[in-house]
């Protein structure tokens, strides 16, 4: 990998120019399409052009009401005026949309998309824009809510030149995000890991305790530490919107192998637990544990204390009434990158907060002997939490087969039906999530005061 300066050294009154003079477009106009107009209008990007669906026109047009954001009927409009344009839509509707649009985009404009999965992204950008146009397509690896500043920013130059991948780097200079260049191969390959594989696992604890019927917080099981980071990220990906985990999951080619094989990991340790195999287990985790985290060198642990974690609990279950918990889906998750061969670290290229916690809670473990210790004893020997590790393998083997069958249908019911039953908490749970996030981008990001850089990653 090798950093360098992303921004490009131009005079000031050249860039004050180019953002007068330059037309960016925006199809599609859901929270992150929204925050994307908002911010670059902000940054003093005067022709800022937004559609989304003919029926949503009058609702936009009063919502950016005296605000240099131009709103427009329909997609050819912006298509035709913009030299930048940001297709920000679901991953199951590019397709379909840029059938539409993609027609009338403007000679020599260059093309984007926001979309999470890049593979049908990039196969509708062939197929329907002219050939005339740039193809340098982009991911903020982030949510709407949470600060762009220092988290990741994908940039792949598909097909453009020197000179328009430099200007897309300096329209999207403002997000102050840390560039990463990747090809979308690449981009799949590693978002499988840090999304879909990530969301699948929280999305199981999720639907364990609801068939439970059990709200973690008030459980001595599920309180405290690493337990509030399961607790307030799984509240925050089921308080969201059920397309943008399906589209990561379902429509990611590189995804499917790798949620295979974490219900496969959950399974196989499930059936040593109830077995009591004591030897076997043990070692099938320590074998795991050095692969993973073996070879860390130097590298600061991504968590701080357990006493910081205590802080973001939903719960006030008293420390000394905490019961011991199995930590099956960190177990599990673990073996999965060892059956793979997989190394998440090199993955933090694409990191989000929630992979960042989700790597941080699994490395807190196994870098702490009687955490470790603690956990294999109750994963073998408390009966008391069989259950729910049960209700867990079966939750992840649900999810898995339903993203193996590409049912986005089925995922949409699963996942509201789960949502539904946590629904009352999602307020306090948004309060609470965004805290840990902020503290654990201050923690892993501490350049995020910094000039953006940016990382490229070689094929």
């Amino acid at each position: 990998m090798a950093n360098s300066n992303s921004t490009s050294n131009i005079p000031r009154e050249e860039t004050i120019v180019e953002m007068e003079s330059i037309q960016l477009g925006i199809i599609g106009m859901g929270d992150m399409g929204k925050l994307y107009a908002r911010t670059l209008s902000a940054a003093g990007w005067k022709n800022v052009n937004v559609c989304d669906m003919p029926n949503k026109y009058e609702a936009l047009c009063e919502e950016f009401a005296g605000t240099e954001i131009r709103v427009m009927k329909d997609g050819h409009l912006v298509s035709r005026q913009s030299d930048w344009i940001l297709y920000s839509v679901p991953a199951e509707f590019i397709d379909s949309v840029v059938a539409t649009y993609g027609p009338s985009t403007k000679i020599g404009a260059i093309v984007a998309g926001q979309t999470s999965v890049k593979a049908p992204e990039i196969a509708a950008f062939e197929k329907h824009l002219p050939e005339d146009v740039y193809i340098i397509t982009c991911h903020s690896m982030h949510g709407p809510a949470v600060s762009s500043k220092g988290q990741p920013l994908v940039i792949i130059n598909h097909r453009g030149t020197a000179e328009t991948l430099a200007l897309v780097e300096r329209i999207l200079s403002c997000f102050e995000s840390e560039i990463a260049h990747l090809s979308y191969k690449e981009h799949d390959r590693i978002t499988a890991d840090t999304q879909a594989v990530t969301h699948m696992a929280f999305l199981s604890m999720g639907t364990t305790w609801k068939h439970q019927d059990n709200f973690p917080w008030f459980d001595a099981t599920y309180t405290g530490g690493i337990e509030n980071v399961k607790v307030n990220m799984t509240m925050r990906i089921l308080s969201n919107k059920w397309h943008v985990y399906a589209g990561l999951a379902i429509l990611n080619p590189s995804a499917k192998a790798q949620v295979r094989q974490y219900s496969l990991s959950v399974a196989a340790l499930f059936k040593l637990m109830i077995q009591e195999k004591e030897e076997e287990f043990v070692a099938r985790i320590r074998a795991a544990g050095e692969f993973v985290f073996g070879n860390r060198g130097s590298r600061e642990p991504i968590l701080l204390s357990d006493n910081l974690l205590d802080q973001y609990s939903l719960g006030s279950v008293p420390k000394d009434k905490r019961k011991p918990n199995s930590h099956l889906s960190l177990l599990a998750m673990v073996d999965c990158w060892y059956q793979l061969k997989m190394n998440p670290y090199s993955h933090m290229v694409c990191q989000t907060p929630l992979f960042r916690f989700w790597l941080g809670i699994s490395e807190y473990l196994f870098l702490n002997e009687d955490f470790l210790q603690d956990a294999m004893q109750a994963a073998l020997y408390e009966k008391e939490i069989r259950e729910d590790d049960m209700e867990f393998m079966m939750s992840a083997r649900g999810w898995q087969e339903c993203i193996a069958l590409g049912n986005m249908e089925g995922y949409r019911v699963r996942f509201e039906d789960t949502s539904q039953f946590f629904k009352s908490r999602f307020g306090e749970a948004a309060v609470v999530g965004k805290q840990m996030i902020e503290m654990i981008t201050r923690k892993t990001n501490p350049s995020t005061t910094a000039p953006m850089v940016t990382t490229t990653v070689a094929p």
